[in-house]
């Protein structure tokens, strides 16, 4: 479970996010909508232990990220915006590294590597270097390098970017089979699509506050919209956002 109460951050004079608190169930997806600029991102890299918040908590599985950046970690999985892989290793080499962050040694990281290429379905392309790769490989690899370790937390951030249909099907089936096992899924998206296909609940920011969170019929009744894109331009209008 994510638990975010009260946070803040400033970069200057800039305010990037201001008192916001929402809460991520475990077995289930919550999608953090937002304009550009909103706070999204900032968030998104608080709880990943990247950045500090100025103010406030943030916290998985009841360890707060702030005091234990480490033991967090270890506890989440994250594919973070644009894949963010390491371009000269090889599709295999990538996620064999981040196995072996998490602590699997020799056969173990082997069978966990092997898993993960074929849940992925990117054998054909494993020993390809990551620079070589087409967008929806690379995020199947970034998807795989975040699921390696079996994390009870999943943080996607913007994951269908750039994707073609078949491979935003798969990843779909992918999140909800994590959400299927008990884990606590948190993603950014721009595309309501997808966000009308996986959320079991919304959090809007708008202008580095959350200006309307829960379930998808939640936020359409409380804006009176029928569709969900209708209800996020209402629940961010007049709102300006910060980077």
């Amino acid at each position: 479970m994510i638990a975010v109460d009260s946070l803040r951050k400033r970069f200057g004079e800039v305010v990037a996010i201001d008192g916001i608190s929402f809460s991520a169930a475990d077995g289930a997806i919550t999608g953090l909508l937002g304009p550009n600029g909103a706070g999204k991102s900032t968030t998104l890299r608080i709880l990943c232990s990247v950045l500090q918040a100025d103010e406030g908590s943030a916290r998985i599985d009841g360890i707060d990220v702030g005091e234990r950046p480490i033991d967090v970690r270890r506890r989440i999985g994250v594919l973070p915006h644009n894949a963010g892989l390491y371009p000269n290793l090889t599709v295999r080499e990538n996620i064999a590294y981040f196995a072996a962050l998490c602590g699997f040694e020799g056969a173990e990281r082997r069978r966990q590597v092997e898993a993960m290429l074929a849940l992925l379905g990117i054998e054909g392309v494993a020993d390809r270097r990551a620079k070589g790769l087409s967008q929806g490989e690379r995020i199947r690899t970034a998807l795989a390098r975040a699921l390696v370790h079996d994390p009870r937390t999943l943080i996607l951030d913007e994951p269908t970017n750039g994707l073609d249909v078949a491979a935003t099907r798969s990843l779909r089936e992918i999140i909800r089979e994590r959400r299927g096992a008990g884990c606590c899924v948190l993603f950014s998206s721009h595309v309501m699509q997808e966000v009308t296909a996986l959320c079991d609940r919304i959090v809007v920011i708008a202008g580095g506050k959350v200006a309307l969170a829960g379930t998808p019929d939640e936020v359409r009744s409380s804006t009176g919209e029928r569709s969900l894109e209708d209800a996020f331009v209402a629940a961010v209008a007049g709102q300006d956002g910060t980077s």
